[in-house]
């Protein structure tokens, strides 16, 4: 038998038609049609299958999850949020060079044997400092990102802030990290500033991973912060202060 209305279909085949629709549109545009429409986008089943349709989630999963409509939306959003983090845009691309010392900031590219003890082999340079103070920092607008206020307000998923860094086997250095979450008006509602690493001349130059998540914050973050840099600690002319690269700043839950 023909079905005239799309609403006699069985529910079961709405809800799977509904996984393969965009959840904005879901929200936006498909919720507002009829009460029909709205108690299925908001059952919980809706929202799990479009966690497992898009490799959010896996069969097994057993993890328990608050809200699965805003599970679903901080998965699909989750990404570095910082940009250029390896030197492979256009040299400083999005960073601003807040204090250029010395023979200034300089990109160089990681050599065969640092790229086999680096951890992530998708990363090829670095950036590096050199024998006065040098700093670098990107601002992350978080509404440009995707994350409206209503999902940091409401849920304040937890942020998660990585970053690497090397001194040279030669020269001793200082490295410096410091991330805030800023407010509209860009006042600090949340910082971390570990104290600065001393690294010792005759060093293993291996790299380290230094890194923090923001949970319970105050509501109202509209900005992240992120500044990193050093300086070598025996003012050789060129750059042998630390190098950073691979930096990060993800949201919510990670991925299975």
């Amino acid at each position: 038998m023909a079905v005239g209305n799309i609403n006699e279909l069985p529910e079961n085949i709405l809800l799977e038609l509904f996984t393969h629709v965009p959840a904005r549109q879901l929200l936006l545009r498909c919720r507002l049609v009829c009460s029909l429409w709205r108690d299925l986008i908001d059952l919980v089943t809706l929202w799990k299958r479009k966690c497992l349709r898009e490799g959010f989630i896996t069969e097994d999963w057993d993890q328990p999850v608050a809200d699965w409509k805003v599970f679903y939306f901080l998965r699909s959003l989750r990404r570095n949020l910082l940009h250029n983090p390896c030197a492979e845009g256009e040299g400083f691309e999005f960073w601003s060079l807040d204090v250029n010392g010395g023979d200034e900031w300089k990109v160089e590219d990681l050599s065969k044997d640092q790229r086999k003890e680096f951890p992530n082999d998708q990363v090829k340079k670095y950036f590096v400092t050199s024998y006065y103070t040098c700093l670098k920092s990107q601002v992350v607008d978080l509404k440009a990102e995707g994350y409206w206020e209503e999902l940091m307000d409401t849920t304040r998923p937890d942020i998660e802030v990585k970053d690497w860094f090397a001194a040279r086997p030669d020269c001793g250095s200082k490295y410096q990290l410091c991330v805030q979450l800023l407010s509209s008006a860009h006042a600090p509602l949340g910082t971390f500033q570990p104290d600065p690493a001393m690294i010792q001349q005759k060093s293993d130059a291996k790299w380290r991973e230094v890194s923090h998540t923001f949970s319970n914050y105050p509501p109202g973050v509209r900005y992240i912060w992120f500044q990193h840099g050093g300086v070598d600690t025996h003012y050789w002319a060129g750059w042998y202060g630390p190098r950073v690269t691979n930096s990060s700043i993800t949201i919510g839950p990670p991925l299975p």
